[in-house]
């Protein structure tokens, strides 16, 4: 029979599952009524388990708890799994997925955009939700629907700023002008030369640093797509280095940071100077990212073939470094103009 805990109002029901184990479980309810048939209901489900091997059913909660148990440790977004998880719950919860379908993922579209929630948030809590089920499927076995592919929003292409070589200068120059943040000006030149994620400058060790080789190691760890990859440094990018290098062996010898406070701390953020000397650049909606997008930029127009490109930034394919196409339309006039001589052979035998 359903009992309550102490510190609790909601009912409590104790039963044996089909492999024998003695399962503790909330029904969630401070109904005597509800929890007397979900008590009912659950231990129906065992009978049919053990007389004819029927699959139990799985709730949401099961299926959300099993897969961040299951990726704690080793997905670097677990952190963000388990915001998108809140959201999933607040539609979801004690939803049994043998009857999950597409017009629960409707009714999951609707009920976030009306909070005004961006197409782009809400392909990635499905992207979760989506995870975890082929996750339950593949790994724990579970007989359970994914009704989520297909079904995804379309997004607007993402957003692409850059800037000129020209007020790149400026900006340096507003950054050399920083007195609180002497490391913001090595910083930029070297993410508009290597294209490198604030992460991955923020947490460049010394260690991964080869001045003969000019190059740059990130591994797995280290990077969003979790593919390692080597990183070559041209002029403005080791001499960077090289002025952190007589930073760190006249304040910190000892740190492992490249981006390291005087006493050797880790640098975590470059905000605040990054923002101020912006300002003074005259530079609007600019942000630490962009200068990724601007070192791409760069790199296209100049006529740096795409997948190059992708190799450099660490995209996980070439279709997310074809944002940068449109920058360089004398590729796609050289392309059509092999038209016009066929064209003009025709006109000749003509």
């Amino acid at each position: 029979m359903p009992y309550r805990r102490k510190d609790s109002d909601v009912w409590w029901t104790s039963y044996t599952d089909a492999s024998g184990k003695r399962i503790r479980r909330s029904t969630e309810t401070s109904s005597k009524r509800e929890a007397d048939a979900l008590e009912a209901k659950w231990k129906l489900e065992v009978f049919q388990q053990k007389q004819w091997d029927k699959e139990p059913e799985r709730t949401f909660d099961e299926l959300m708890l099993a897969y961040l148990k299951a990726t704690s440790e080793t997905k670097r977004s677990a952190w963000i799994d388990k915001i998108h998880t809140k959201h999933l719950y607040e539609v979801f919860m004690g939803r049994e997925m043998s009857t999950f379908g597409a017009k629960d993922i409707r009714m999951y579209i609707e009920h976030r955009q009306e909070d005004g929630v961006k197409p782009a948030t809400i392909n990635r809590e499905l992207t979760l939700l989506s995870s975890a089920i082929n996750f339950a499927r593949r790994e724990l076995e579970w007989e359970i629907p994914n009704p989520v592919p297909g079904r995804k929003l379309r997004e607007p292409e993402g957003r692409i700023r850059w800037i000129t070589r020209e007020e790149a200068q400026k900006l340096i120059k507003a950054a050399e002008m920083e007195s609180q943040s002497p490391h913001l000006v090595d910083f930029i030149h070297l993410a508009l030369n290597t294209g490198c994620r604030r992460g991955e400058l923020l947490g460049l060790e010394w260690s991964r640093v080869d001045f003969q080789a000019k190059l740059i190691y990130l591994e797995a760890q280290h990077t969003k797509s979790q593919k390692r990859r080597s990183v070559p440094l041209n002029q403005a990018a080791f001499k960077a280095l090289t002025h952190r290098q007589e930073f760190r062996s006249m304040h910190c010898p000892d740190s492992p940071w490249v981006f390291a406070h005087p006493n050797g701390q880790r640098l975590l953020s470059i905000r605040t100077g990054f923002e101020t000397a912006c300002k003074r650049a005259g530079l609007l909606d600019f942000h630490v990212h962009d200068m990724r997008h601007t070192c791409a930029a760069w790199l296209v127009t100049a006529g740096v073939p795409l997948p190059e490109v992708r190799d450099l930034l660490g995209h996980s394919t070439v279709r997310m470094t074809e944002r940068y196409a449109h920058l360089a339309p004398e590729n796609i006039r050289a392309a059509v103009a092999v038209l016009d001589r066929g064209h003009a052979s025709v006109t000749l035998a003509g």
